[in-house]
């Protein structure tokens, strides 16, 4: 099996083989180590760095929160997978060249435009429907889809499922092909 794809990428099946690998690891060694099962998922992160914020101004705000008070604000196995997600994808785009600097991707500008504002409007926006969906399922899409996946549970393939429709539905519906 080849590591790279004929345009340079990196092959998705290793890849893929790559994160399956790195979910069994993490569940074997926070099971031994922590003595509690954790599945990969990441949007737990996110809430806990908004906590490590806002405890930077408001350390008695923090403590006083409900959902503080059961998910502690700290750095954790998960928070670190975080920035190894970071540093990878730093990494990886690196060693196949393909790392650039881009306010504006070629896509967005070709249908968009090519207005900063209007992209970091949009990108901050999706960002937030986002997280606000992985809250109210109580987990990301690597949450449910990988870790749910793994351990064959059908909410996995239900969240999953929704997951990939959407995504189609939306990139259809925002980047498809004007009429001329």
């Amino acid at each position: 099996m080849n590591i790279k794809t004929s345009d340079g990428g990196w092959n998705p099946y290793l890849a893929g083989a790559l994160v399956g690998v790195l979910a069994v690891v993490s569940v074997i060694l926070t099971t031994n180590i922590m003595g509690k099962t954790n599945f990969l998922g990441a949007s737990t992160t996110f809430v806990r760095a908004a906590g490590f914020l806002e405890s930077s101004v408001a350390v008695s705000h923090v403590d006083q929160n409900e959902y503080f008070k059961k998910e502690k604000v700290k750095i954790d196995w998960q928070f670190m997978l975080v920035l190894g997600i970071l540093i990878g994808a730093f990494l990886s785009s690196m060693s196949d060249k393909s790392f650039k600097l881009e306010a504006v991707p070629p896509t967005w500008a070709e249908r968009f435009g090519a207005s900063v504002p209007l992209r970091a409007f949009w990108a901050f926006a999706g960002g937030v429907v986002a997280m606000i969906g992985a809250r109210l399922a109580d987990g990301c899409p690597s949450g449910h889809g990988l870790s749910g996946l793994m351990q064959l549970s059908l909410s996995g393939f239900a969240a999953l499922a929704f997951f990939f429709g959407t995504g189609v539905l939306v990139a259809n519906l925002v980047y498809r092909r004007r009429a001329s």
